[in-house]
């Protein structure tokens, strides 16, 4: 799910619940991306109960998202939702039966 300041993406896995961060040298120095890396931390820190069992994201940021710490918070969390919507309703468990 792509934002102006980042990109969420969401897989099934077999076990655990892990998330990537990805912080391109196009975001800034090392301190810049190391800060925007500290508040993904952050905000997947609070999401990530919400999120299935068994779940991968990865979460890549985009050079806007050095910049506006406010956006980046409100942009994570609508993609981090609609990531995970998308993925239960794409979930071959639940058409198994058919």
């Amino acid at each position: 799910m792509s934002r102006p300041t980042l990109v969420v993406h969401a897989v099934r896995l077999n076990d655990g619940t892990r998330v990537g961060l990805v912080a391109s040298g196009s975001l800034g120095n090392a301190v810049t991306r190391n800060r925007v890396k500290r508040r993904l931390r952050h905000l997947a820190a609070a999401h990530v109960t919400d999120s299935p069992a068994g779940t991968g994201v990865v979460v890549r940021a985009l050079p806007r998202a050095a910049s506006d710490a406010a956006d980046l918070a409100t942009d994570f969390g609508s993609a981090w939702h609609e990531a995970m919507s998308r993925l239960t309703a794409a979930d071959p468990m639940k058409h198994r039966g058919r």
